[in-house]
């Protein structure tokens, strides 16, 4: 990961001058394992935020708007009790670790002062935030309380002194030595790839570190170490020697890396990096600017696919439940179509029951319904009579009859169900936001496919948004998350001259493109059927037909889910969806 020891004297040398010697007046709890505090210093009040999340650990002052749920936790409450009107006295770090010391001094219930130590351990799936007493050392709570049963070496649990975490004897690059720095080299092993000596011998370094000293060196990154010269080894640690003192003298230089297309952050880091080329660099003021970009939206898409996965694993064995119903109605429909040789069957034992003997398994008669009179043979059921054989067959073909016309109606209502159940998975699939999850999960709740209850919302709550893009030649295009959007985009917001866009017979979301008096140019209706294609079920087939008719020929039928609807005189235009062409359009911000 990106956040590693280097990163973390960063962020305490950011947080020493920004927040120590503030008074803490606010503590919040936004998930389960994620805390902010508002710290008020010289004149300003700054948010900090702190997560244990196991894929996205992190600590950094924020200007981001959070959502707090209406109960605080108890990990919540009990920070407020100790921290509340406390003043931060110091900020430092564990060595060159990512465990981050906050002392905070506060007063108790009965009016002494006291002081307690919140510490920060962002280490993957392992990260904690835990408060301590400072005089006794003592665990007084933490957001992740770890047992026994969960690990045997270190236990953090209310009661039990603290504990740092295990070093596994590794260097402080701070004290970096050449002549130690070969005896390494020599004592590990020789077919460890070298980018990876450096963070399995000295605390603190991650791999992209351990990468940029070798692209510095110009020494491949997978060579083992076993393989390298003496110059390639002098090169190396000239190049890790002078990362390391940069670090030393605090010359930070916080960088965020793009991708190709500037529309994800690749990484980040406390000091300029090279690897990616220099194209791809956006340099911030601070490292807490830096996180806040790259997590905000790493952070929320991690958040919304962990809670994507309960909705959609139930919805998926819901549509499997009505994949195999549909299945077994056509068989049942194909079979109904052959009910009149039931009855035939039985006009036909009724006829001539004197003629059967008891205990066949068969009978052939003569078919007085056809004109040659041809014979047929007709299975018996050996433990029943004649009589009771025919009544059989009357009952059969009646059921066949009765079930033929229910299936007529039953089996448009279950490919209603399959399509509405396939949209709702597509919507999932593009999900960016948790509220537009939760809009989802209300809707799911509110049709009978989920349990629940569907919380009233407050006045100020805010709701989701379709995306905004604009088109080449400027018109506005409208594209749908999730099946509220959808009905919001094509019931209300569009006008009956706004062109609607679809993609043909599969999920999808409704796109609408914004008329103007001069018309839809052929450029702007090529771009909406792409997006409407990319934000599909078919997003990753090519020549995807795509219908397109004005807004007032889609019409919403009674009863129907959220998200459905019908249209009529529409024309379709075939595209190819891709993503590099989706990147390139102008996305607005409403």
């Amino acid at each position: 990961m990106s956040l590693d020891g280097i990163v973390t004297r960063a962020i305490v040398n950011e947080l020493k001058t920004t927040i120590l010697g503030g008074k803490i007046h606010k503590i919040y709890q936004h998930e389960k394992d994620e805390i902010s505090i508002n710290i008020y210093n010289k004149g300003k009040n700054n948010r900090l935020i702190i997560s244990a999340s196991a894929n996205n650990p992190r600590i950094h002052l924020t200007n981001q708007p959070m959502s707090n749920p209406a109960t605080p936790p108890m990990f919540c409450m009990l920070l407020r009790k100790h921290l509340t009107r406390g003043t931060v006295l110091n900020i430092d770090q564990f060595h060159t670790d990512r465990v981050i010391f906050i002392d905070i001094s506060s007063i108790d219930e009965l009016g002494q002062p006291t002081k307690k130590r919140l510490i920060i351990e962002i280490m993957g799936r392992h990260s904690n935030i835990i408060l301590i007493d400072q005089k006794s050392g003592n665990i007084i709570d933490s957001i992740k309380r770890i047992t026994y049963e969960i690990s045997r070496i270190r236990q953090v649990l209310p009661g039990i002194k603290y504990e740092y975490p295990k070093m596994d004897d590794k260097l402080n690059p701070l004290y970096l030595n050449k002549e130690e720095f070969y005896k390494l080299l020599e004592k590990n092993n020789k077919s460890t790839k070298i980018h990876r000596f450096f963070y399995m011998n000295y605390l603190g370094l991650g791999p992209l570190i351990g990468k940029e000293i070798c692209f510095l060196s110009d020494v491949d990154i997978d060579r083992p170490v076993g393989s390298l010269s003496i110059k390639e080894k002098e090169s190396l640690f000239k190049s890790f020697i002078s990362m390391i003192n940069i670090i030393k003298e605090n010359d930070f230089k916080p960088i965020l890396i793009k991708d190709n297309y500037g529309a994800n952050f690749l990484a980040f880091y406390a000091i300029d990096i090279n690897q990616f080329g220099h194209n791809n660099k956006l340099y911030l003021d601070s490292i807490s600017e830096v996180l806040d970009k790259y997590y905000t939206k790493n952070d929320k898409l991690d958040r919304v696919s962990q809670k994507s996965k309960a909705i959609k694993k139930s919805i998926q064995t819901k549509l499997d439940r009505s994949l195999k119903k549909l299945s077994k109605q056509k068989h049942e429909l194909l079979e109904s179509k052959n009910r009149e040789k039931y009855k035939i069957y039985a006009d036909l034992i009724s006829a001539n029951i004197h003629k059967i003997e008891r205990g066949v398994d068969e009978v052939e008669l003569e078919n007085f319904y056809t004109e040659t009179m041809e014979k047929i043979k007709i299975p018996i059921d050996r433990k029943l009579s004649p009589p009771l054989n025919a009544q059989k067959y009357y009952k059969k073909y009646s059921k066949l009859k009765n079930a033929h016309f229910l299936l007529l109606k039953q089996i448009p209502d279950t490919k209603d169900e399959i399509e509405y159940l396939e949209n709702v998975l597509n919507s999932i699939d593009h999900c960016t936001e948790p509220i537009e999850l939760d809009e989802i999960k209300e809707e799911l709740i509110k049709e009978g496919y989920l349990k629940g209850r569907i919380k009233k919302r407050k006045k100020k709550e805010t709701i989701s948004k379709p995306y905004h893009y604009l088109s080449s030649d400027g018109f506005d295009i409208y594209v749908g998350k999730n099946n509220r959007q959808n009905d919001y985009l094509t019931l209300k917001f569009a006008h009956r001259e706004d062109l609607w866009l679809h993609v043909q017979n599969m999920p999808g979301s409704h796109v609408i493109i914004k008329h103007k008096n001069n018309g839809i140019s052929d450029i702007s209706l090529e771009e909406a059927a792409i997006l409407a294609a990319y934000y599909s079920k078919g997003k990753n087939s090519t020549n995807v037909p795509v219908d397109y008719t004005e807004r007032k020929n889609v019409k919403k039928p009674r009863n129907a889910k959220t998200g459905m609807v019908i249209y009529e005189n529409f024309n379709t235009i075939f595209v190819t969806p891709n993503q590099k062409q989706i990147q390139k359009m102008k996305k607005v911000d409403d």
